[in-house]
C-alpha cells in the first residue's frame, strides 16, 4: 500500500471520529489534528487502536509518543518508519 492510499484511508477513518461540529473541509496533512479542532484528545486512543488493527503496530513495543500522532503527515511517517524497521 502506498503513502497516498494510506493517507486516503487514514482521512476516511478520521472522518468517522472527528468532532461533530468540525466543518467538512479538506484535512491538511500538516495541521495538528487536535489544535485544528478536528478531534479531541480522547480520539487519540481511537487512532492508536486503528493503527494497531490496520497496520499491526504494537505501541507497547515501539513506545507511544503523542507527537507522532499530531497530524496526518506524522502518522503516515510513523507507519512508514515502522514498516522499514
Amino acid at each position: 500500500m502506498d503513502r497516498q492510499q494510506q493517507r486516503n484511508e487514514l482521512i476516511e477513518f478520521l472522518r468517522t471520529i472527528q468532532r461533530p461540529d468540525y466543518p467538512r473541509s479538506q484535512i491538511d496533512e500538516d495541521s495538528s489534528l487536535i489544535d485544528s479542532g478536528l478531534i479531541d484528545s480522547l480520539a487519540l486512543l481511537q487512532i492508536v487502536t486503528y493503527l494497531e488493527e490496520t497496520y499491526s503496530l504494537d505501541f507497547r513495543e515501539i513506545g507511544f509518543d503523542p507527537a507522532e500522532l499530531r497530524s496526518v503527515g506524522s502518522i503516515l511517517n510513523l507507519i512508514a518508519r515502522e514498516f522499514k524497521a
